[in-house]
């Protein structure tokens, strides 16, 4: 008798304490899931407005405004960047395809 008590009392335990764990925890994920960003971050409505008058320049990053990028452009437009050994654009597209085939196959040693 005294030990179908026990049993009873273990099994009350065990499923309170599970329980819970399972409340603390659903609790803990939900919490997670509604957080704000922080204060400081600059809403993606007010940057989708923003207008944007400085660029960078497609040869060497250095900071442009909007006139100097347009020459630059236009520049480009008229003598475009002399194109790659054909060898060498091979070897490029030959270094890409192993790197990805490394990202899906990571015990190929090539």
């Amino acid at each position: 008798m005294r030990s179908v008590k026990t049993r009873k009392s273990i099994k009350l335990l065990a499923s309170i304490v599970i329980t819970a764990t399972f409340i603390a925890l659903s609790n803990y994920w939900r919490s997670a899931a509604i957080a704000l960003p922080p204060l400081e971050d600059t809403p993606e409505e007010i940057l989708r407005t923003k207008i944007i008058i400085e660029a960078r320049s497609p040869i060497d990053g250095k900071s442009l405004t909007a006139a100097e990028y347009i020459q630059l452009q236009a520049q480009l437009q008229l003598a475009p960047p002399p194109k790659l050994d054909p060898k060498i654009r091979e070897q490029i597209f030959l270094l890409r395809l192993r790197k990805t085939l490394l990202q899906f196959f990571p015990f190929l040693n090539f």
